[in-house]
């Protein structure tokens, strides 16, 4: 029996099987149990920003194993306190406070209760299409049908609105509307950027109508779109921020990030975490907030993500609905089920993932080069020629 089929016998089906056992990494690459190498394409969905074994990270995480792996919040850590310092200061200041916990969803989780217990209000406004995770509570935040329907009723009062629709959005607004939440580009949804407008008038709206701007850069930011935070791109200047998958250089995690008037108003015991702000996940973040000083990151991301959009919107066939995206963060939509290209690469040693049941997503580590690009554009041209 080999690996991939034991592992069927043990765990819940709750994944698609990919048929691949990957028993190491380095750089961009994964590696299987015969020792064949993949690009990885997909960054472990996002989570490898830098890719696998970067010498800096694998560093400083080791280094934190040998010294201090858990410690609860109620106890005082430098290495806790220095990570939330320095992520506050790469979210250019406005925000001031930082509850740590083990995942995006969980970033989420908190982000809805610091919410409600700083406004006194209930109702929450999300984008249709939208994904903020899978816990009971992120489900609500979450568009669409598919995750939601055999757990309704869900906890939250949230309405959805069409991603882009100021009109929508000022007619679901009420009295009692504590937050509207938004990913400045949708990832699991598929890749969809709103138009331009359509933030500036969201975060006109959240000032003028004193509601919270929660912000879901779990995917979207550290780098990902070629500024620390995609909703650099657009103006948009959250209340609370959530961050996951790469801040913590592969570690678990999740932030989630207030202004000072929100944690004046958060009381003590309300939201806890026993592994959340962790000394090794604060070590990862760390060590990733230290790689991303290097401009140059940012700039590769914008040249590379301009370049890989260019070579696939090149690609002329009609089973190409569209192609889209910002830095590498992009999606190619077609007109079919996406399974078939993600097994045609997979058998070229390249591994992508999918957003939905017809879009390609690319999320590659930040480190790509053209060249390995390039190797993914070719069998894409060769598939659709």
């Amino acid at each position: 029996m080999n690996k991939t089929t034991a592992s069927e016998n043990y765990l819940i089906a709750l994944y698609p099987n990919r048929g691949i056992t990957f028993t190491k990494g380095n750089g961009v690459y994964l590696y299987d149990q015969n020792g064949e190498k993949y690009l990885d394409l997909g960054s472990n969905y996002g989570v490898n920003i830098f890719g696998y074994n970067h010498p800096s990270i694998t560093s400083a995480l080791q280094r934190q194993l040998n010294d201090l792996v858990n410690l609860h919040c109620s106890f005082n850590n430098q290495v806790r306190t220095q990570a939330a310092e320095n992520l506050l200061k790469a979210t250019n200041g406005r925000l001031s406070k930082v509850f740590f916990s083990n995942s995006g969803a969980e970033a989420i989780e908190a982000a809805l209760k610091f919410a409600r217990v700083a406004t006194g209000k209930s109702h929450f406004i999300a984008m249709k299409n939208a994904y903020h995770g899978k816990t009971l509570g992120a489900l609500s935040a979450t568009g669409g049908d598919r995750y939601r329907n055999p757990f309704l009723p869900l906890l939250w009062d949230f309405t959805h609105i069409t991603f882009g629709d100021t009109e929508e959005l000022q007619r679901s607004i009420s009295n009692n509307t504590a937050a509207i939440m938004i990913e400045p580009v949708q990832g699991e949804g598929g890749i969809h950027i709103a138009p331009q407008e359509f933030y500036s008038q969201l975060q006109d709206i959240c000032v003028r109508r004193n509601i919270l701007l929660i912000v879901d850069e779990i995917q979207s930011g550290v780098g990902r779109t070629g500024t620390f935070l995609a909703g650099e791109q657009f103006g948009l200047k959250p209340d609370i921020l959530c961050l996951g998958k790469g801040i913590a250089g592969g570690i678990p995690i999740g932030v989630t990030l207030v202004t000072k008037e929100i944690s004046s108003k958060i009381p003590l015991h309300i939201h806890t975490s026993t592994f959340g702000g962790n000394p090794l996940a604060c070590a990862g973040i760390l060590a990733v907030l230290k790689e991303l000083e290097n401009g140059k990151i940012f700039d590769n991301v914008k040249e590379l993500g301009r370049y890989l959009l260019d070579q696939l919107k090149s690609i002329d066939n009609p089973k190409i609905a569209e192609v889209r995206g910002l830095g590498l963060m992009v999606g190619m939509e077609l007109k079919e089920n996406a399974t078939p290209v993600l097994r045609a690469l997979q058998q070229e040693r390249i591994i992508a993932i999918p957003a939905g049941s017809n879009i390609v997503r690319f999320l590659p580590p930040l480190i790509i080069t053209k060249n390995e690009l390039d190797k993914a554009i070719s069998v894409l041209k060769r598939i659709y020629s």
